[in-house]
Order: C-alpha cells, then sequence, then structure tokens
C-alpha cells in the first residue's frame, strides 16, 4: 500500500491483529475527521515513543520546543478534551511540558488530574519504599541498567545492557512476589516496572471518558508500546480509533499505525493548525 494513501482500513476493533499481518502504515483518515469535527472527539496521547522520541535513558528525552504550545492550541480546540496517558509520574510529566497542563493519568492510570485540577494517587507503604531501596542496592552495579523511583512505582531499564534483560525480569518477578498482590509487573520497551496493581491506562481512559469534556465523545488514543494497548482496546470499544507507533512487534488491538513519533507530531501540529484556518 502506498504510504501517501489517504485510505484508513478499520478491522472489526474486536479483533486482535497479528503482528504477521502488519497493520495499514498510512496517514490515518481519522485526523481529517476530527478536523472535520472536533467537538466530537478526544484524544488520549502516551509521551515517550509517541509525543517525544526514545532517548538511551527517561531523562534524556528531548521535548521540541513547539510542543507545549501545539498541544495547548490542539486542547483549546477539541474543548479541553486532551489527555496525557503515561507511565511517567504526573509531576515529571508537568515539567516536561511546562508552562502548558493538561488532564493527565500518570504511573499507567495509578495517578490521575482531571479536567478540574482534581488529583488522586494510591498510597505509597513502608514496604513499598523498603523494597525499592533494596532494589537500588542490588543493581547499582549493573552496569547499564537504569533504577527510576517514580514514587508510587519503580522501574529498571536496561536499555543500555539488552544483555541483563533475563536479570532484570527475574529480580523484578522476585520483587512482585515480595510485596504481594498490591503491585504488579507492567513490561515494556527495555524496561520492566512494579506500579499498583489496579493502574491501567485503559482505566484512565474510562474515567475520563465519564467525565467532562471528554463524556460522550469518540477517542483517539495513539501510543508506541505494549503499556498503550489497554487504552487501544477501550478506544476501539467506545467506537473511537487506536493508532500505534511504528510497527508492533507482537499482537496488538491497534486499529492501524503511524510511522513515528515526529510522524505524529507533524499531523497534531497540522490538526491545531487547521483550527486556526
Amino acid at each position: 500500500m502506498p504510504n501517501d494513501s489517504h485510505t484508513l482500513l478499520i478491522p472489526d476493533p474486536d479483533v486482535t491483529i497479528s503482528a504477521q499481518e502488519p497493520l495499514p502504515d498510512v496517514y490515518p483518515d481519522v485526523f481529517r475527521h476530527i478536523a472535520a469535527a472536533p467537538d466530537d472527539w478526544a484524544l488520549f496521547l502516551d509521551i515517550d515513543g509517541t509525543l517525544v522520541d526514545l532517548a538511551e535513558t527517561p531523562d534524556a528525552i528531548v521535548v521540541p520546543p513547539d510542543l507545549p504550545a501545539t498541544l495547548m492550541s490542539l486542547s483549546h480546540r477539541l474543548g479541553g478534551a486532551l489527555a496525557l496517558v503515561t507511565g511517567r509520574a504526573l509531576h515529571y510529566a508537568d515539567v516536561l511540558f511546562d508552562p502548558a497542563t493538561f488532564p493527565i493519568a500518570g504511573l499507567h492510570g495509578a495517578e490521575l488530574r482531571d479536567q478540574t485540577g482534581a488529583i488522586t494517587r494510591p498510597e505509597i507503604t513502608p514496604g513499598f519504599v523498603t523494597l525499592k531501596n533494596d532494589l537500588a542496592k542490588t543493581v547499582k552495579d549493573w552496569d547499564g541498567v537504569l533504577f527510576e523511583d517514580k514514587g508510587a512505582a519503580v522501574a529498571l531499564h536496561y536499555r543500555q545492557a539488552p544483555e541483563r534483560c533475563a536479570d532484570v525480569e527475574h529480580i523484578m518477578r522476585r520483587a512482585s512476589v515480595a510485596i504481594g498482590g498490591d503491585w504488579g509487573l507492567q513490561f515494556g520497551k527495555m524496561v520492566v516496572e512494579l506500579r499498583p496493581s489496579t493502574a491501567s491506562k485503559g482505566g484512565a481512559v474510562m474515567t475520563f471518558l465519564s467525565q467532562p469534556p471528554f463524556e460522550g465523545r469518540k477517542p483517539l488514543a495513539i501510543g508506541d508500546d505494549v503499556t498503550d494497548e489497554a487504552m487501544f482496546k477501550v478506544a476501539n470499544a467506545a467506537g473511537g480509533m487506536s493508532l500505534r507507533v511504528g510497527q508492533p512487534g507482537s499482537e496488538t488491538q491497534a486499529q492501524a499505525t503511524i510511522g513515528s513519533a515526529e510522524a505524529v507530531r507533524s499531523a497534531l501540529t497540522a490538526l491545531a493548525r487547521a483550527g486556526k484556518a
């Protein structure tokens, strides 16, 4: 299929598409639909690998200087129905897009700030603090493995030491057993995370869709990782759309792909500018 096609093939939303059957890699018509009827749509956007390019470490990502203003303009056009849905802690995401702020689900949905600014966060137990300290001590000499304390979650990144994958998965599985059922494992791109077991990007999107200004709108969810699959499923079930950045390496609920984070930014910029035409 030519890459300049503007045709979006939309499969049955209940069907999971195998990675052996590449999704259509086209400029999705969904952006034209949003441009034509912005009051009908809500956007749910992952950050790393979706709005910004991935980097060797979480702190090394670069937010294009015009991106916060673009998102603010687009949010205004959508009547505020734009939310960030990320594995990052809420406060860190705010720093990335300062001075812009948005409704946001942080820590894969464990933290949530709604349109009014009200924030809900999980409790950080003493036992979890102890576990994080023990993990940090264990991996401090593991070259290339990055320990990330997210408050109510903890992550081990091994992008710089892929040979440590099995070690990271093993120690995080042990940590999950030790801390018990209130926390669960989340696997992502070169990262394993221990986060509140109730956290779900899909659950966060459902919560947003039950509240103004998202209520009654069709959701468009865009993400790049297995951690985004839950919100893809919810978006599909709600009659919306789901886009995965790049071709997935495993089965996905996404209805189509968009080539890169740069392509996402270009599409969102065009959508924001369309409202000023």
